[in-house]
């Protein structure tokens, strides 16, 4: 294990900065894994339910620190600390110091912690949006199809997450990084698949609660079907998300900019932005 004489300066400095306030409350890391999926469907910022329930019993619920833990989000040494020196100590913690390595954490869950720090931290500026909120609308209705399976404040589909707060805090570059992403893991409540009954029947959608004896199928139109598995002739996963992969060729670089600003901001009573900017979100 290194010693404090052979840590980075940056480190010694952060490690002054913390004290003896830990990141993370390690008492509670037992039941991480069990609510990860949980903090990516909640409505809050992603990221924000692990900091919430691992970092704020140190560093407060808004990261301003209390008599456990300094404060990480309002210091300017701290902002000033690149995205990957952060995940460094995360990961790896600070020898000779109360902040303890969590190698446990996956890269993906140590980025999202480092983005709700980010936005404690008030860095809006990658906020703004980068297109026009009310074309993105048209084609969350229309050419994306995103409303077939999702719904946002009130209108869309039922067989995907709810988006009326997913890009409320996310940065434009996370929210057309997700949009695009070539594969997906269906995640739990969300595996689709085709039942057919002993009757012949047929019918596809998303399979939300499944047991040894029944399963529970719900449609695209939002209605539930529930049966007995004696009822049921097969059972047929799909094998992947039912979310598109293509949107980089089905939609154009300013489609998606304005598809990102909705989403950015769809639920909001203000008017989005209607000029565009001239670049594209960093690659």
């Amino acid at each position: 294990m290194l010693s404090i004489r052979n840590t980075s300066p940056w480190l010694l400095w952060l490690a002054l900065l913390l004290g003896v306030g830990a990141l993370f409350d390690s008492s509670s890391l037992a039941g991480q894994n069990d609510s990860w999926d949980d903090d990516l469907k909640t409505t809050s910022a992603p990221g924000g339910r692990t900091f919430n329930a691992t970092c704020a019993g140190c560093h407060g619920l808004d990261g301003r620190g209390s008599d456990k833990g300094a404060d990480i989000a309002a210091s300017a040494k701290v902002r000033r600390l690149s995205d990957s020196q952060v995940s460094s100590i995360i990961s790896n913690g600070i020898p000779g110091t109360g902040m303890p390595p969590f190698h446990t954490l996956s890269a993906q869950q140590i980025s999202l912690l480092v983005g709700y720090l980010r936005i404690l931290e008030g860095k809006l500026d990658a906020r703004t949006p980068p297109g026009d909120r009310t074309r993105g609308k048209e084609i969350f209705f229309g050419k994306g199809e995103c409303s077939t399976c999702h719904m946002l404040s009130g209108e869309g589909g039922f067989l995907g997450p709810d988006l009326s707060a997913y890009g409320s805090s996310m940065s434009a570059k996370a929210i057309r990084d997700e949009i695009v992403r070539p594969d997906r893991i269906e995640g739990a409540g969300y595996r689709s698949a085709a039942i057919t009954t002993r009757d012949g029947d047929r019918m596809e959608g998303v399979v939300r609660n499944e047991d040894n004896f029944s399963l529970q199928l719900q449609t695209k139109d939002g209605s539930f079907h529930f049966f007995q598995k004696t009822e049921l002739r097969s059972v047929e996963p799909f094998g992947h998300s039912v979310m598109p992969t293509d949107y980089r060729q089905r939609l154009s670089p300013d489609e998606l900019k304005d598809l990102v600003s909705y989403l950015m901001n769809g639920s909001l009573a203000r008017p989005g932005p209607t000029s565009r900017k001239s670049e594209d979100p960093p690659q």
